[in-house]
């Protein structure tokens, strides 16, 4: 492939994605608190900013192309807000989000085998990684490849086309979705492209229309675009993976970087009461450790397989984590090598294995957060092409261009922090070419020696997975 005829015309984008053409669009700040009280649908609106500058943090400056509006959902009504209309305007936003997914043996494949891969390349170590984050980079990467490099993805993804990816990974983005007041889980795309290269502008708009992808250009290499992307980067994570991004910088080779980002807040449908809080033991790889344990006792399911017991710590409103406890003498890499395991994590199977019992959970409160390059995994799972340049075809996206294009950098970050309240949690990822009578049955459930977990959101979904070998260590 070869670098110099990327996109004729960067601000000729087909006019059924145009909204507002040549208007800055207002900023939608997820911190601030929205009603949006009428009939509510997921639209995807395109602004065309050809000329305006953004400067995220203020100062550093890139060019934006086409910035994405994002599905407006209405807020859940406070108590005594708006009455049964708000809260029926609330419940039909909700639904909209709501897509069926059909059949999920092929993502649920995807979100097994990568967390087999990613979360045992360091043994003994904290380790996150969001399945759906990548996922949908992954996504992306096949609208910019073609021949055996989309193949090889398309492969890896388990889906047989791109007309099925298409929609598939659309569906799973809007599942994944939700800012309504109650749950934040907020998705979002971007691409970064090379000022003095033109890009396809049929794949700009297929990016847009299916992942919200907003498009900037720049000088690529600068200090400025990359304070730019990194910018983005924080503003789309909450500041959750500020160090992180700062590792993440674009050298002048580089022809364009896709980055996907994914940020969840939500508290627990039942909060654990800060008075039960207290320091108990943690018996990590290298030692034992104090740290504060969140306690709460009720009636509930309990899990348990063959290596294993598990309990959940339900949303408010939808979804839920998972905790898992491997057997004594078991470790979590143990459990991820583990077919059943794998299916219990990331099938609707899951709920075959429990049986109701009062559950006395002792959880450890952390804060996690890992860093780490995708290359190796995504190999290993068979994505082999895209890193090489007699291979490597990215031709949806480019023409002409001197010289052959690779995929240069595969970053991936992801944390997630629990309290009493509930969790928060982000990731994001860079790719660049570069009430009833409580049971009989009592257990408890102490999570005092290295343990998996996983957040699912709406649906199911596994949005964030990972081991804590020592929730006294942040990363």
């Amino acid at each position: 492939m070869k670098a110099d005829d990327v996109f004729d015309g960067v601000t000729d984008v087909r006019d059924d994605l145009i909204d507002g053409a040549g208007e800055a669009p207002k900023q939608r700040s997820r911190w601030t608190k929205r009603r949006w009280l009428g009939a509510v649908a997921a639209v995807l609106a395109v602004a065309i900013l050809g000329g305006v500058l953004l400067r995220p943090g203020g100062g550093m400056t890139a060019y934006a192309i086409a910035q994405a509006e994002y599905p407006r959902m209405a807020q859940y009504p406070g108590e005594g807000e708006g009455g049964s209309a708000a809260y029926d305007a609330w419940w039909e936003s909700v639904k909209a989000q709501r897509r069926d997914l059909g059949d999920t043996s092929a993502l649920e494949m995807f979100f097994a085998r990568s967390a087999q891969t990613f979360l045992t390349e360091k043994p003994g170590e904290n380790r996150v990684y969001s399945p759906v984050n990548v996922y949908l980079a992954l996504s992306m990467l096949a609208y910019l490849t073609d021949g055996d490099s989309r193949g090889q993805i398309l492969e890896a993804l388990g889906s047989g086309g791109m007309d099925e990816l298409r929609k598939q990974a659309n569906d799973v983005w809007n599942v994944s979705y939700r800012d309504d007041g109650v749950i934040t889980s907020i998705l979002a795309s971007s691409l970064w492209l090379n000022e003095n290269v033109k890009f396809n502008r049929d794949t700009l708009n297929a990016l847009a229309r299916d992942f919200y992808a907003s498009s900037y250009r720049g000088e690529m290499g600068s200090k400025e675009l990359n304070k730019a992307l990194q910018g983005w980067l924080n503003e789309q994570t909450g500041g959750l993976l500020e160090e992180q991004a700062e590792n993440i910088e674009l050298d002048p080779t580089t022809i364009l970087a896709l980055a996907t980002t994914l940020y969840f807040k939500a508290p627990w449908a039942a909060e654990f009461s800060k008075d039960q809080t207290a320091p108990q033991t943690f018996h990590t790889p290298t030692g034992d450790v104090e740290t504060d344990f969140l306690h709460q006792w009720n009636s509930g399911s309990y899990y348990s397989g063959d290596k294993f017991s598990a309990v959940s710590q339900s949303f408010k409103e939808d979804g839920a984590m998972w905790f898992l406890l491997p057997d004594e003498g078991v470790t979590p890499e143990e459990l991820l090598a583990d077919e059943e395991v794998m299916e219990f994590l990331f099938t609707e199977k899951k709920y075959d294995w429990g049986r109701s019992a009062l559950v006395n959970k002792a959880i450890p409160k952390f804060d996690v957060s890992a860093q780490f390059d995708l290359k190796d995994g995504l190999k290993a799972m068979g994505i082999t092409d895209v890193f090489d340049p007699e291979r490597a075809d990215f031709t949806p996206m480019t023409t002409g261009v001197n010289g052959p294009i690779t995929l240069n950098q595969t970053s991936h970050a992801a944390r997630v922090v629990i309290d009493e309240e509930g969790c928060i949690a982000a990731a994001f990822t860079v790719l660049a070419p570069g009430g009833e009578a409580p049971p009989e049955e009592e257990v408890d459930f102490v999570l005092d020696r290295p343990f998996l977990f996983c957040v699912t959101g709406n649906g199911g979904l596994p949005l964030f997975v990972g081991v804590v070998n020592d929730p006294m260590k942040a990363s």
